[in-house]
């Protein structure tokens, strides 16, 4: 889905599916995540650091968090600081300061499709690191056109960002102006000769987010859930909801709401190619699953009410100014 970006939205067995695109979004800063004013897009040559320059503006590190921290004891749920019930602002904050180079993109529509009633609700951003801009001649366009096509045509295999680079998707929702997160995604291609073991990578992640209530490692896979019910409890191999209730790890993968299921984190790694012992690279997404369904619930309600409510309005005041029909 790398030319188009596919919505949908499944409500089966209680369930709600928000589709992911490979399709990264324009950059921009944090104001422009949050639906500022667009600018013309700048032109020439530029480094990495120059385009990150002109994409982030003015932004304050570290971010400043206003949302309550989660209670003491309670699962920890956030990737590299960013959680479930943050504000758009807050998350497109913490996203931005976590490198020089880091550029938030504008805010994005995909995930739920819902009516909106000509609203506009800010579904999340993506994030990735800032590239040198390269005025290309026609003929290098074509070229590389050209080269992308026997890529495809020969099944090679090409990278979908640069080593040692960064990028998220961050899911939210919430009516204009009070959307709040709901999943996140973070994807790190470590740099060539940095690359960890995948048992330092286990070590760290039980570290910080605990016993995992699955882990599965072995051959290519490298699969790590903790997920909790919906009174924050582990959800164990013999649940009912073991397999239930999953989580996404990628910043391109679908994502699922349950009203049955709480918070869920999980992790997935890839061995490098060269050295299975070694990561190529990490991935880590949280999903709030129950928060999530609750929240587009009730927006979906929230817009129809004032919907109803225009119409209304409208209805009495063409009862009080309309023109008498000529008859």
């Amino acid at each position: 889905m790398r030319i188009q970006q596919f919505v949908v939205v499944l409500m089966m067995a209680g369930a709600m599916v928000a589709c992911g695109s490979k399709q990264p979004d324009k950059p921009g800063g944090p104001a422009a995540a949050s639906g500022g004013a667009a600018k013309a897009a700048p032109s020439g040559n530029a480094t990495a650091e120059q385009v990150a320059e002109e994409a982030r503006g003015d932004i304050d590190c570290p971010a400043k968090i206003k949302t309550p921290a989660p209670p003491d004891g309670a699962p920890v749920i956030d990737v590299v600081g960013v959680r479930p019930g943050l504000t758009y602002e807050e998350a497109a904050n913490i996203v931005a300061c976590t490198n020089d180079l880091m550029v938030v993109g504008s805010a994005i529509t995909r995930g739920i499709n819902m009516q909106t009633y000509g609203q506009t609700i800010r579904q999340g951003f993506t994030a990735q690191f800032a590239e040198p801009r390269v005025q290309k001649t026609s003929k290098q366009i074509i070229q590389e056109m050209q080269d992308e096509a026997m890529a495809r045509g020969s099944n090679r295999r090409t990278e979908d960002m640069a080593a040692g680079t960064s990028r998220w998707y961050v899911g939210t929702m919430g009516m204009p102006g009070q959307e709040r997160v709901i999943n996140a995604a973070r994807k790190e291609r470590f740099a060539e000769g940095k690359n960890p073991t995948l048992a330092s990578l286990e070590k760290a992640l039980v570290s910080k987010y605990g016993t995992p209530t699955k882990k599965q490692i072995g051959g290519n896979y490298f699969i790590l859930r903790w997920a909790y019910d919906l009174q924050g409890r582990p959800i164990t191999e013999t649940s009912p909801l073991a397999n239930k209730c999953t989580g996404s790890s990628s910043p391109d993968g679908g994502v699922s709401y349950s009203p049955d299921c709480g918070v869920v984190v999980e992790a997935q790694a890839n061995p490098l190619r060269e050295n299975p012992d070694l990561a190529e690279w990490l991935q880590v997404g949280v999903v709030d699953d129950a928060g999530g369904y609750d929240a587009i619930t009730r927006t979906e309600q929230a817009l129809q009410q004032g919907e109803n409510e225009r119409r209304a309005r409208q209805t009495e005041d063409a009862a009080k100014n309309a023109d008498a029909p000529q008859l």
